[in-house]
């Protein structure tokens, strides 16, 4: 009798104490990972007690890991990939959205060097210019990440302190302010350590905000492109022929430019000319031999698509390290470019 007693008591304390631990659990504000996080905060002057009550308030969202395990850039090819962004309904909203912000955009070509429809096209890409910036509350989705993700945990804490000190420093409600699965926020989806680096107040009126404003969003998409190295007249992209099976040892090196187009035409790799070839010319180069690419090999909707990409292809891809996305980015610049000047 006594031991059957005994295990009563085991079983009845296991159903009181185990609800118990999963609270614990799930109250991000205790788990240890989130001391570090709350004495940096503290040392900068946020309040302890605010930030404990932002990370108890945090919710893990089994959608955020869902979602982050098969993003469209690692299960899409070019094929596919491409049917999402190149719409005409995307490039109408960018003509339009150029249209309204016509001198912003002036202002930051001028000041960055970067062209307009390359700027237009980020905006599009990420947000088709406002109007999808993410249903997710930044706080779920980086405290989900930051504890519940260990292949990027440390990344997604280091985005969770940063959204806590862009309370103070770009007034946003890290309660409420909604983006992506990823918690990136804005007309131009910047994560948060991206929005403290590169966000621009480019209206002068105290306050950067990439939310609301479209004008600091252009303005910091330019900054960003400059920060990392865009270089003003030099081609992204242009279409490559190939030869022999050597072009496969050059695809392996990646998509940052490694070797020279004089290295690759001796793999049997060259670029279409933009004066001589009568193919897709508007994905052209006529560089110097000594100018440093790389090559992608794409699935297109009629099969290989070959490309010798430029320092500037790489520098799209410091802002989504997808050439999936810095081609997509490419090509509705294009498409962007040319409805410009058909309506001007």
């Amino acid at each position: 009798m006594l031991r059957y007693y005994k295990g009563c008591l085991a079983t009845l304390m296991a159903v009181v104490t185990l609800p118990a631990l999963a609270a614990d659990t799930s109250n991000y504000a205790d788990r240890p990972e989130a001391r570090p996080i709350i004495e940096a905060l503290v040392k900068e002057g946020i309040d302890e007690q605010h930030v404990r009550a932002l990370l108890a308030n945090a919710k893990r969202q089994d959608k955020i890991l869902e979602a982050i395990a098969r993003p469209a850039e690692k299960t899409l090819d070019w094929a596919a990939y491409q049917k999402i962004f190149l719409q005409d309904s995307r490039v109408q909203q960018g003509v339009a959205f150029a249209q309204q912000h016509r001198e912003t955009l002036d202002r930051a070509e001028q000041e960055y060097g970067v062209p307009r429809e390359i700027i237009l096209a980020i905006i599009g890409v990420e947000t088709r210019y406002g109007r999808h910036m993410g249903t997710y509350r930044v706080l779920d989705a980086l405290a989900t990440l930051g504890f519940d993700y260990p292949p990027r945990a440390a990344f997604f804490r280091k985005q969770l302190q940063a959204l806590f000190e862009l309370e103070h420093d770009a007034h946003i409600d890290a309660s409420a302010i909604t983006g992506s699965y990823a918690g990136a926020m804005g007309y131009g989806q910047f994560i948060p350590t991206s929005y403290q680096a590169f966000a621009v107040d480019y209206d002068n009126d105290g306050v950067t905000d990439l939310v609301n404003n479209p004008v600091d969003a252009i303005g910091s998409v330019a900054n960003y492109f400059h920060r990392h190295h865009w270089q003003p007249g030099l081609p992204v992209a242009a279409r490559a022929r190939v030869s022999n099976e050597r072009y496969k040892a050059l695809t392996a090196k990646g998509e940052k430019p490694s070797f020279t187009l004089n290295q690759a035409a001796q793999s049997g790799v060259t670029p279409l000319s933009c004066d001589n070839d009568t193919l897709t010319s508007e994905y052209c180069f006529d560089l110097p031999g000594d100018t440093l690419t790389a090559l992608l090999e794409l699935n297109g909707t009629e099969g290989a698509e070959f490309w010798l990409v430029s320092q500037n292809f790489y520098v799209i891809t410091r802002y989504n390290h997808s050439p999936l996305y810095a081609m997509a980015v490419l090509q509705l610049s294009h498409r962007l470019a040319a409805a410009l000047e058909e309506n001007t």
